[in-house]
C-alpha cells in the first residue's frame, strides 16, 4: 500500500492532469480551428455566406457532439479497465465502440441530408437555407470519420497515449486550412467552388486524421499489446449496453448543452441577419477557447476513472483512493476556471482585434455587426468562466460513471433557466441578441453548481459505503 504526502500527491496531480490535459487541450484547439478557419473563410465570401454556412456549421456541430457525448463513454470505461489492469476487456471495449459509430453515424447522415427543409419549416430566410444545403450536402460525408476519429482517441488517451493526438489534428488542421484557400477560391487551378469547397476540405481532413490514427494505433508498440482491433466483428451485447448505457445520458446531456447554443442561435437568425453574424463571431471564438477547458474536463474523466478502478481492484486503500480522486477533480475545476478568467480578461480587452480577424473592421457596411458584437463578448467571456467549471465538473462526474442524474440537471439547467430566461430577456425586455446570451450564461451558472454538489455527494456517500 503506498502512503504519499498531501503535498507530493497534489504535485504529482496536477503534473499527471496537466500531462494530458496540455495534449488534449491542444488536440482541442486544433480541431476548432478547423470550425473557425471555416467561419473566417466563410466571412471572406460574404456576410450571407458567414450567416448561412455558420449555421449549418453550428447545427453539424451539435449533431457530432451529441454522438461523440455518446461515443465518449469508452473513456471512462477504459480508463477504469486500465486502472484495474484489464487489458482484455480494454479491447473488447474499443471494438464495441466501433461498431456503435457505424450504428450512429448511418441515420445521422440521413437526418443531415433532409435538415434544411426543416430549416424552412422553422422560419429561417429561404435565401439563408439554399446557401447552407450546399454546406450540409458535402459535410455529410464527414461525419463517420470524425466521429469514429472521437472514439480512437478517447480510447488512446484513457491508455496515457496522448502526444500522438496532437500531432496528427495539426496536420488534420493544417491540411484543411489549405484545402480551403485552394478548393474555396479557385488557386492552384481548381475551379472556384466557394462554400462547398470548405466543406470539401474539411471532408478530407477528417478521413486524413482517422487514416493517420490507426496507422499509428497499428504501428505503436505500446498500444500493439492490447490489442485494439482484434476481433472486430465480435459482438459483446454487455459490453456494447454497458458503453450505450453510459454514453445516451453523456449524448444527452452535451445536447441540452449544445442545443441551446444552437436554439440561441436559431433565434439569433430571427432578429436578424446583423445579430445573427455578429452572434456567430463571437460563438466561433469562445468555441476555439472553450476547447481548453474540454480538453481538461477529458483529463478529468481519464484521472477520476483511473482512480475509481483503482478503488475498486484495491490497489490503494480505498480512503486513498477516494482523496485521490476528489484531489483530481477540484484541482481540475480551479485550472479549468483559472484558464478561462485570463481567456475573459483578453476578450474583453482584444474584442475589436478579434472581430476583425472575421469582418473588415474599418468597412462602414460592417459597423452595425461590430456594434452588436462588443457586447455579446462581454457577456459571453463572463460566462465563460463559469463555464470552465462547469465542464470540468461534468467530467469528473463522468469518470464516476454517474451519467443519467447529470443529464436531468442540465436540462433543467441549460433549457429552463437558460433557455427560458434568455427568450425573456430577448423577446420581451427588448434586449435581443445580448439577451440571448445572458440566459446562456445562466444556464451555464446553474449547471457549474449543481454539478459540483452532485460531484460531493457521490464522492461523500458512494465510496464512504465501500
Amino acid at each position: 500500500m503506498v502512503q504519499l504526502s498531501s503535498k507530493s500527491n497534489t504535485q504529482t496531480e496536477i503534473k499527471e492532469i496537466l500531462r494530458l490535459s496540455i495534449p488534449l487541450a491542444s488536440a482541442q484547439i486544433a480541431q476548432a480551428a478547423t470550425g473557425f478557419v471555416d467561419t473566417v473563410m466563410m466571412g471572406w465570401l460574404g456576410q450571407e455566406t458567414l450567416a448561412a454556412g455558420g449555421l449549418a456549421a453550428t447545427i453539424l456541430t451539435t449533431l457530432l457532439v451529441t454522438a461523440t457525448g455518446v461515443i465518449f463513454a469508452v473513456s471512462p470505461a477504459i480508463a477504469e479497465a486500465f486502472g484495474g489492469g484489464n487489458r482484455k476487456k480494454i479491447s473488447q471495449i474499443t471494438v464495441q465502440g466501433f461498431w456503435l459509430c457505424v450504428a450512429i453515424a448511418i441515420p445521422v447522415m440521413f437526418l443531415i441530408n433532409y435538415i434544411s427543409p426543416l430549416m424552412l419549416q422553422f422560419g429561417q430566410n429561404s435565401k439563408v437555407v439554399s446557401i447552407a444545403k450546399i454546406y450540409f450536402d458535402v459535410m455529410l460525408w464527414g461525419f463517420f470519420p470524425a466521429l469514429t476519429f472521437a472514439m480512437l482517441k478517447s480510447v488512446i488517451s484513457s491508455l496515457s497515449q496522448v502526444r500522438p493526438i496532437i500531432i496528427i489534428v495539426v496536420i488534420g488542421t493544417l491540411f484543411n486550412a489549405a484545402g480551403n484557400y485552394v478548393l474555396g477560391f479557385g488557386k492552384l487551378g481548381f475551379p472556384v467552388m466557394g462554400l462547398s469547397g470548405l466543406a470539401l476540405a474539411s471532408v478530407l481532413s477528417q478521413w486524413l486524421m482517422l487514416f493517420f490514427l490507426i496507422i499509428y494505433i497499428l504501428k505503436q508498440t505500446e498500444l500493439r499489446k492490447y490489442q485494439l482491433f482484434q476481433n472486430l466483428y465480435q459482438f459483446e451485447p454487455k459490453i456494447l449496453q454497458e458503453i450505450v448505457s453510459i454514453g445516451i445520458p453523456i449524448g444527452i446531456s452535451l445536447a441540452f448543452e449544445v442545443g441551446l447554443f444552437s436554439v440561441t442561435t436559431y433565434l439569433m437568425g430571427l432578429l436578424g441577419t446583423d445579430i445573427l453574424a455578429a452572434h456567430l463571431i463571437v460563438f466561433q471564438s469562445i468555441a476555439i477557447i472553450f476547447m481548453v477547458p474540454l480538453g481538461i474536463s477529458f483529463a478529468t474523466t481519464i484521472r477520476v476513472g483511473f482512480w475509481k478502478g483503482q478503488n475498486d481492484a484495491i490497489v490503494y486503500s480505498r480512503c486513498a483512493s477516494l482523496i485521490a480522486l476528489r484531489r483530481s477533480a477540484y484541482i481540475s475545476m480551479i485550472l479549468g476556471g483559472g484558464f478561462m478568467i485570463i481567456m475573459a480578461i483578453f476578450l474583453l480587452i482584444f474584442s475589436r482585434q478579434v472581430i476583425s480577424l472575421y469582418l473588415d473592421i474599418h468597412n462602414p457596411e460592417n459597423t452595425r455587426v461590430i456594434s452588436l458584437a462588443i457586447p455579446m463578448f462581454v457577456v459571453a467571456s463572463i460566462s465563460q468562466i463559469l463555464d470552465g467549471v462547469q465542464t470540468t465538473a461534468a467530467g469528473a462526474l463522468r469518470g464516476l460513471k454517474d451519467t443519467r442524474i447529470p443529464m436531468l440537471l442540465s436540462f433543467v439547467a441549460f433549457w429552463g433557466f437558460g433557455l427560458g430566461s434568455g427568450y425573456l430577456l430577448a423577446f420581451k425586455f427588448g434586449l435581443d441578441g445580448v439577451g440571448l446570451w445572458i440566459g446562456q450564461a445562466i444556464g451555464v451558472a446553474t449547471s457549474a453548481g449543481v454539478f459540483i454538489w452532485r460531484f460531493r455527494q457521490l464522492a461523500a456517500t458512494n465510496f464512504a459505503r465501500k
